[in-house]
């Protein structure tokens, strides 16, 4: 079966490559689908995966890094790294993932792979490692990854957390024949993770088509059947009771671990180790605690239809909008009991659900805004339910393009990636493009919009939805030229670049520095975006002012890119004039 599997998962990629514009390389295709599915169940966006790509010269032997923490994604703006951050928030003994990802198209696994890996891991998990050094052996991109591990490490201490180090090594192998030589060595590079810190696991796994066969066409079911104990029906909505046990069961994958997709228009993060949260797991703790249902304000779920036979209901297209500290307090205080006592008598307490019935999706997000608003869950939270955010995505459908303002959504429908904009990107590119701040766009990948000051200049009544679209399709041409020239740009690069080529590109136009979106009105109404030798030439300038500036402060690659001084130096060096104050 293993050469029958491995022509499913070729035609498979194939097919994601000529989706795109500008199709990548079978293997650079090949990188993003094995890290897709080697992080099978977090539900990574399209650009969450692409930011732990890694790739290109120097990369240690590995292709991908991505750090968890309480199974959340970690970005490098991430709050955990601000000098504000107080351990406190997080839960003692939350666990921090670093998960490493190799791919190769040979179909085999060999020994050197492994190797390389475990040399890579000897020096950056290294706490003291001095990256001046090391700097001279691997990629930026690698480096600032390996750093976020450390940083968070460091900075959770005090938090006893556990650390799981993963390495998923996939090829087009039979990982079911992997030779006992290599075998031999993946288990001395899990030994090494284990060894690496006191507080440390490691875990090494082969991943080859059958494997990736399996995953890729296995979807995140929303459709989910939920036990009750009790409920109430008034037209086709309902209020049940639900016990523990079955809810936690209700959340959790095959594997065990909480169904991330469930939870995708949530407007919240899970918060961790806050006040509310250990009230909650207090409240499980005490066998003479009140019902728990008397203590919660409870779950809420949406759906578009539900059906009861007996004391189960079939959900279909299940999100839960409000409850969702709730569930990853339950989920995280008893599911390692419920797998292995699930007759405790702590499942048979209840929790209230309410199960609202709607396929409006206005009204959907009403439900969202209304239920969360009883609680503290900040305005800026609250977005993707505004106005302008669904007139946007109405606008792209329109124009055969995919707002994402429920994460995954239309990935999860198989639209094109190239078409499909999230509110993040489309935000970054408002402000490199629009508000003349790549600097701001590229500092700031996953927090640009806590701010409410900065939300209502992004979005702002006064910009034209064409020129939203227009935004989005010129980021996307910008992304389309970095992938058919690998060679002139690296990773790192393209990491700390996309931005600036894209205010280069928007001010070329318009044939000045600006600072409103409405400079680009003509553009979006005529369909005018630079062309490929244009941006050519604009990148060359930038790539040259870019090194002389940073080798002039000193400064560091990064730190260059997120510098407002090195925006104002390049419009100007470049002739587009200063920017306009703010």
């Amino acid at each position: 079966m293993s050469a029958n599997d491995r022509v499913l998962i070729n035609a498979m990629i194939e097919e994601q490559r000529n989706a795109r514009t500008v199709p990548l390389s079978f293997d650079a295709t090949f990188e993003r689908f094995a890290a897709e599915h080697a992080l099978h169940g977090y539900g990574l966006s399209e650009e969450e995966i692409e930011a732990g790509v890694i790739g290109g010269a120097d990369d240690g032997g590995i292709d991908g890094v991505y750090v968890f923490l309480g199974g959340r994604l970690l970005h490098e703006d991430s709050e955990i790294f601000s000098p504000q951050f107080a351990a406190t928030g997080v839960e003692a003994g939350s666990q921090l993932t670093l998960w490493l990802v190799q791919a190769k198209t040979s179909t085999g696994f060999s020994e050197v792979a492994l190797d390389k890996v475990a040399s890579t891991c000897s020096n950056l998990l290294d706490m003291e490692v001095d990256e001046s050094v090391v700097g001279l052996l691997y990629s930026d991109d690698l480096l600032a990854r390996f750093g976020m591990f450390r940083k968070a490490l460091t900075k959770l201490l005090t938090r006893h957390p556990t650390v799981l180090i993963k390495f998923s090594y996939v090829t087009r192998g039979e990982a079911g024949e992997v030779h006992p030589k290599v075998q031999a060595k993946g288990k001395i590079l899990e030994a090494q993770f284990s060894n690496a810190f006191a507080i440390s696991t490691g875990e090494v796994e082969f991943l080859g088509p059958a494997e990736l066969w399996k995953r890729a066409s296995t979807l995140p079911s929303y459709t989910l059947e939920l036990p009750y104990q009790e409920s109430i029906t008034h037209g086709t909505s309902h209020i049940a009771l639900v016990a523990l046990g079955e809810y936690i069961d209700f959340l959790s994958e095959e594997t065990g671990a909480i169904q991330t997709h469930i939870f995708d228009w949530n407007v919240r993060d899970y918060q961790g180790n806050v006040e509310v949260n250990r009230e909650i797991t207090a409240s499980l703790q005490k066998p003479d605690a009140p019902e728990f249902w008397w203590l919660n304000n409870g779950i809420t779920i949406v759906c578009s239809q539900a059906t009861s036979i007996g004391k189960r209901m079939s959900l279909s297209d299940v999100q839960i909008v409000n409850g969702l500290q709730t569930s990853y307090t339950l989920h995280e205080t008893l599911s390692g009991l419920y797998a292995t006592d699930p007759g405790a008598a702590v499942f048979e307490r209840l929790v209230q659900v309410r199960i609202l019935v709607t396929a409006d999706q206005a009204a959907r997000d009403a439900v969202i805004r209304a239920t969360n608003r009883q609680t503290s869950v900040p305005v800026a939270s609250l977005r993707a339910t505004d106005d302008i955010q669904r007139q946007i995505e109405s606008y792209f459908l329109e124009h055969d393009w995919f707002y994402d303002r429920r994460k995954n959504f239309y990935r999860n429908q198989g639209k094109s990636a190239d078409r499909i904009i999230s509110i993040p990107l489309l935000a970054q590119s408002v402000m490199a493009m629009g508000l003349g701040r790549p600097d701001y766009a590229r500092a700031r990948p996953s927090s640009l919009l806590k701010s409410d000051t900065d939300y209502r200049r992004v979005f702002s009544d006064k910009t034209e939805l064409p020129v939203y679209l227009w935004l989005a399709m010129a980021q996307r041409q910008i992304d389309a030229f970095f992938q058919v020239a690998p060679d002139l740009v690296s990773r790192s690069e393209h990491t700390n670049l996309r931005f600036h080529l894209a205010m280069l590109g928007a001010v070329d136009l318009v044939g000045r520095a600006f600072g409103k979106p409405q400079e680009l009105n003509n553009a979006a109404r005529e369909g005018t975006f630079p062309t490929t030798i244009r941006l050519l030439s604009l990148w060359k300038s930038l790539k040259e002012e870019f090194d002389s500036f940073q080798n002039e402060r000193q400064w560091s690659p990064d730190k260059t890119a997120k510098s407002s001084d090195f925006v104002a130096h390049l419009t100007t060096a470049l002739g587009y004039g200063p920017l306009p104050r703010r």
